[in-house]
């Protein structure tokens, strides 16, 4: 099940820029595609990259999903629970990361730190995490909110308790193939999505009605659509929500998504 393009991703997020090394993963995906009987990918406009390494008749669109299910409440800490309450909170969550677009999220910040009404909270972990908050300190940014990472049982009470939900990636035509896999968990949530990315992602946003979506890497247009979700009435915010939310169901639910995997294989073994 293909959730990332290789060697294309390694070159994306400056990882790996030797071309003999890109080359030689190259190889080595080409050797474990031809050994795989059914190949499935996380997104549509992962089929052409991945024929290139593969029969194209093994190549299958099978989207990521996500378990709305939990079997336990988790709580979150007092500080953070007064903020997304008493502020207009858009939230990302996950990896916090080279491919995550940053840069951008952090000049959203600046633009937005004189309103006392906005926070972006960033919730998670990753490798530039010490970055973040390096650059929260250095810009004065209180309006950008670095509470840590926390159990995936806790993030439905942050989502529920978050104003809109934040996806971005860095603009790179590799990132536009792909989609996020927090973009299902948002649409769960049946929460607004504002998203900084391209190509596949900000499709869904838009196809499903649940959010506003801008070009990845382009810092004022995030920060309009930011704005625009704040001055949105509550229900307007939840037609957007109820929207997504029944795209979800539509498209990515876990049940549905569970038959169809068994079609798959059964298939595959005749």
């Amino acid at each position: 099940w293909v959730q990332d393009l290789w060697p294309e991703s390694l070159a994306a997020t400056g990882f790996i820029r030797n071309p003999r090394v890109l080359k030689a993963v190259g190889w080595m995906v080409k050797a474990i595609y031809r050994c795989c009987d059914l190949l499935l990918v996380q997104s549509q406009a992962f089929v052409e990259p991945v024929a290139r390494y593969a029969e194209r008749q093994k190549i299958i669109y099978y989207p990521n999903s996500i378990d709305v299910q939990y079997s336990r409440v988790v709580g979150i800490p007092e500080d953070l629970i007064e903020t997304l309450d008493n502020h207009f909170c858009v939230t990302f969550a996950g990896n916090l990361g080279t491919a995550q677009a940053l840069e951008t999220l952090v000049q959203a910040a600046v633009h937005l730190r004189d309103d006392p009404d906005i926070r972006l909270v960033l919730v998670g972990s990753g490798s530039r995490l010490p970055w973040l908050q390096a650059q929260k300190q250095a810009h004065g940014l209180d309006n950008l909110i670095l509470p840590g990472r926390f159990p995936m049982e806790a993030m439905p009470s942050i989502f529920e308790r978050s104003s809109a939900l934040l996806v971005s990636l860095n603009a790179e035509p590799i990132f536009a193939q792909t989609i996020p896999s927090k973009i299902q968990a948002y649409l769960a949530a049946g929460r607004p999505i504002v998203a900084a990315l391209d190509g596949e992602g900000a499709r869904v946003v838009h196809e499903a009605k649940a959010g506003l979506a801008s070009p990845a890497g382009q810092v004022l247009p995030l920060v309009a659509n930011i704005r625009s979700m704040f001055a949105l009435s509550a229900e307007a915010r939840a037609a957007m929500g109820g929207s997504g939310q029944a795209y979800f169901t539509e498209h990515f639910e876990m049940q549905m998504q569970t038959r169809r995997l068994t079609e798959l294989l059964e298939q595959a073994c005749k």
